[in-house]
């Protein structure tokens, strides 16, 4: 691999221009793994190391998916089973007619929900562009904000109650479009974290450990920081959104399975690795390639509501991204970015702690990656 050389110049390049106050990049291909770092953890603090830890956000949707599946491997999940054995609160859904109409508005669920709606956002809840543009929240909105769930917006580990009540609240709120019809973000990945628990009898922190983590080797990620020193601090351009001592710095009561995790370039290299050599040893080799494979059907794909146009060029595997041209990836709104290109056994990494704007994420994502899948790369 040839792109060593470079990549040190890019993120350099990148906390000179503002684009992060620092970041951490690793590109690794085969036998070979190469780490960049430039700029401070925080502002006018310590500078940023290879093993510095990131809130990686929706990043942790992926590593999520392949807790589910180990257990679907293992025989204690249905790929296509009903969950409300598991999750009781999910049985007798009920549909809005309107996704903007009032709560007591609804029809029956035709199905029941599949771990594999969960999988592939299908299941009937999520987050679609339109509710964040209304004058007024949503009655489904507001009712989920009032519960304190976190479906529609960035995770909140201080506010976020614990799995056994989340579940409850979320069982008394209709579903936004029947299951299996369309694709909605994220809250399914919150789900599967208590399905997850659930399924193997244990905390979802404690079967994440099990059957992904320590597997790996991924000793730094977890739901939280337990060496504050190392985590960076969250910006939106450069006001802080949360300090190193502040939501990741002790357990939250939620384990949130879509975005909970703070993590490390090493690990989440390690984790990419494990797909790329077939799913060892996490995952039988034919579930890690329909992880890892478009799921969504020309009809879901057409009914995806405004907002997430992003699926007119893309599908969507079990919890992550897939392109047309074979590379499977996700990114986090708190800035960080991780991708898999499988023709060149490649995996590349970028985080950083400033948040997406209006622009998207920090252009060095794009950019590293863009490096490492380019011709000198």
């Amino acid at each position: 691999m040839r792109y060593g050389e470079r990549l040190e110049d890019i993120v350099e390049a990148a906390v000179a221009r503002g684009d992060a106050p620092g970041v951490v990049a690793a590109v690794s291909q085969g036998d070979q793994t190469f780490v960049a770092t430039a700029g401070v953890q925080t502002v006018g603090g310590p500078p940023m190391r290879p093993d510095t830890l990131f809130r990686i956000s929706s990043v942790t949707k992926p590593v999520t998916a392949a807790v589910v599946l180990s257990l679907v491997d293992e025989g204690l999940l249905g790929l296509n089973e009903p969950v409300d054995g598991l999750l009781p609160e999910l049985a007798g859904r009920r549909v809005l007619r309107r996704p903007d109409g009032p709560l007591t508005d609804t029809v029956d669920a035709e199905r029941p929900v599949t771990t594999r709606d969960l999988l592939t956002f299908t299941w009937g809840l999520g987050m679609q562009g339109a509710m964040f543009m209304a004058p007024e929240p949503w009655p489904i909105v507001a009712a989920a904000a009032k519960r304190e769930l976190g479906v529609f917006g960035p995770p909140s580990p201080d506010t976020t109650p614990e799995p056994g009540t989340w579940m409850a609240r979320l069982g008394e709120l209709p579903l936004l479009a029947q299951p299996g019809e369309r694709w909605l973000y994220s809250a399914g990945s919150q789900v599967l974290g208590v399905l997850a628990a659930r399924a193997a009898g244990a905390p979802f922190e404690d079967v994440m450990r099990e059957r992904v983590l320590d597997p790996l080797g991924m000793r730094d990620t977890a739901f939280y920081a337990t060496d504050t020193g190392r985590l960076a601090t969250a910006y939106e351009k450069l006001t802080v959104t949360d300090p190193p001592d502040g939501q990741w710095s002790r357990p939250p009561r939620f384990p949130d399975g879509a975005g909970g995790l703070v993590s490390t370039a090493a690990d989440l290299v390690a984790f990419g690795r494990m797909l790329l050599r077939g799913g060892d040893p996490v995952l039988r080799k034919g579930t890690a390639a329909e992880m890892t494979r478009d799921q969504l059907t020309a009809e879901q794909k057409a009914r995806v509501w405004p907002g997430f146009s992003f699926l007119e060029d893309r599908g969507w595997g079990y919890g992550v991204s897939v392109l047309g041209d074979g590379r499977y990836t996700w990114e986090g709104g708190f800035g960080t970015a991780w991708t898999n290109v499988p023709d060149r056994d490649l995996t590349v990494v970028v985080l950083t702690q400033r948040a997406a704007d209006e622009t998207g994420l920090p252009a060095v994502c794009e950019e590293v990656l863009g490096a490492a899948t380019g011709p000198g790369g």
